[in-house]
């Protein structure tokens, strides 16, 4: 059964590392998870939030699907996109929003 893709769950993997596949694989660290309160206008039985993850200065992964792999969440595939980029790396972020089950 694959790992749920819930706020609950990234957090418990908060400062661990995920490795980005590809030409020249790379990784990630989870840095933070960000949970979102549903306003009364929206829509309820929501599950919405985002995930911040720090990579390296180079290479830049432009915006994008990425195959990712964690040694406790297994395989998944997440669209990150670049939020931010200073001296120490760039931040990227994948946002959930979705249906409860």
């Amino acid at each position: 059964m694959a790992t749920p893709l819930t706020e609950e769950e990234f957090s418990k993997h908060v400062n661990t590392k995920f490795r980005v596949s590809g030409d020249q694989p790379i990784e990630l660290e989870l840095e933070q998870v960000k949970g979102y309160l549903s306003k009364a206008h929206e829509q309820q039985g929501m599950e919405r939030f985002s995930a911040f993850f720090r990579g390296p200065r180079n290479p830049l992964l432009p915006q994008s699907v990425y195959a990712l792999e964690h040694e406790r969440m297994g395989a998944l595939e997440l669209f990150l996109v670049p939020i931010a980029q200073d001296e120490n790396g760039c931040r990227y972020e994948a946002v959930f929003n979705y249906f409860k089950q």
